[in-house]
């Protein structure tokens, strides 16, 4: 049996964010608690949310201080602004940190507990106050999952917290939010988004539904991203992107994620590496270490995104797979953790510590070919250069 969870009110397609207040209304909503960025704040989109619901009679009040990799601090400070009012939802506006932020504080305004006490394998299913996520970047699919991801700053552990409560219950996806990403930010949240598409794929959590989602997510994101990151502008690479991104979240939030993002979390919370980044850098290597598990899952996300004709045997479409994405990297700009800048005496002394907080996450119990801790740390020294 397969369970699934999903963004009940969905409105996506560019223009959507003015379909805020009805769906809104139609989830029974109307006092929203935002939070977003300085960003959002500074460049009139959380100027254009206000004005959009102040004309429909409502009003709401904002945390504008998210950061990268949310903090608990900052999950405590918009707690503390949010129970200073009277809401019935929060609003996450931004990229992938509001909204996790959003997630995180919609849950503890109602339950008396902690974000340490929430992560895996805990699973939070009892709801707190509903979410409406509204992403400005495409890539997280935090709009379509059950997955939040909080950073313990004392001890630079990204716990990944999961259940039904973190399951947004409205989704505004509007690619037009998306026209103004700088090309890095483009290229780093579109490869998470294609990494989220290709692990579910190969996750050994897969069902036919997820399947669906994944290869078409692969495909949309795998034939756009290079023309929305050299074009910004182009409408109908901005919007496939998006959908793509959209696609991939409901996919993995369903099958869930594998080792490259089981590696990816340490590398961010150790080194304050933008998440889509860190998967990009890993994406190859992982990819092609993972192969001898389920070549054909493998060969057909080749068959899928173009990559291999369907003549080619299983394992020429596997090894074409990892050459296509070593090339993309090269393609998008994609640096290695070396070439990146990080110290390269820190990193190796962290090596057993990251390979432990990768397999306390979960996900690599979910890989194809399931790592050893030692493994994990030679994976990440041939990542490294």
């Amino acid at each position: 049996m397969t369970t699934l969870v999903l963004p009940p009110f969905v409105r996506i397609g560019g223009g959507a964010l003015n379909e805020l207040p009805d769906a809104l209304r139609q989830a029974g909503l109307s006092a929203p608690f935002v939070i977003t960025d300085g960003f959002m704040a500074s460049s009139g989109t959380l100027d254009r949310v206000r004005d959009l619901l102040r004309e429909n009679g409502m009003d709401l009040r904002a945390f504008t201080e998210t950061v990268p990799d949310p903090t608990v601090a900052c999950v405590n400070a918009a707690l503390a602004l949010l129970n200073e009012g009277r809401h019935d939802c929060v609003i996450g506006l931004g990229g992938g940190s509001p909204i996790d932020t959003a997630k995180m504080v919609a849950v503890l305004a109602t339950h008396d507990t902690t974000p340490a006490a929430l992560k895996v394998p805990h699973v939070q299913d009892a709801p707190g106050l509903p979410v409406i996520a509204i992403p400005t970047t495409a890539g997280t699919g935090s709009e379509a999952t059950r997955v939040t991801v909080i950073t313990d700053e004392t001890t630079d552990e990204k716990m990944l917290c999961m259940g039904a409560a973190y399951q947004p219950r409205i989704a505004i996806v509007d690619y037009e939010l998306t026209l103004s990403m700088p090309a890095r930010l483009t290229a780093d949240t579109g490869t998470d988004a294609l990494t989220h598409a290709l692990e579910a794929y190969v996750s050994r959590r897969a069902s036919p539904f997820t399947d669906a989602l994944a290869l078409t997510a692969m495909k949309r994101i795998w034939d756009w991203l290079p023309t929305a990151c050299t074009d910004p502008g182009n409408r109908e690479a901005r919007a496939a992107v998006m959908q793509g991104a959209f696609e991939a979240g409901m996919a993995f939030s369903n099958a869930s994620v594998a080792l490259v993002h089981g590696m990816s979390r340490p590398i961010g919370a150790h080194f304050h590496v933008a998440h889509g980044l860190s998967n990009a850098m890993l994406l190859p290597e992982i990819t092609a270490w993972s192969l001898s598990g389920s070549p054909e899952r493998y060969a057909r996300a080749a068959y899928a995104m173009g990559i291999a004709g369907s003549e080619a045997s299983e394992g020429a479409a596997g090894d074409a797979l990892v050459s296509a994405l070593r090339a993309r990297n090269a393609e998008i700009g994609v640096p290695s953790p070396k070439a990146f800048g990080l110290d390269a005496g820190r990193w190796d002394n962290l090596l057993p510590l990251m390979a432990e907080q990768a397999l306390a996450s979960g996900s690599p119990a979910n890989n194809p070919r399931v790592p050893t801790a030692p493994e994990i740390v030679e994976l990440y020294r041939r990542v490294w250069a």
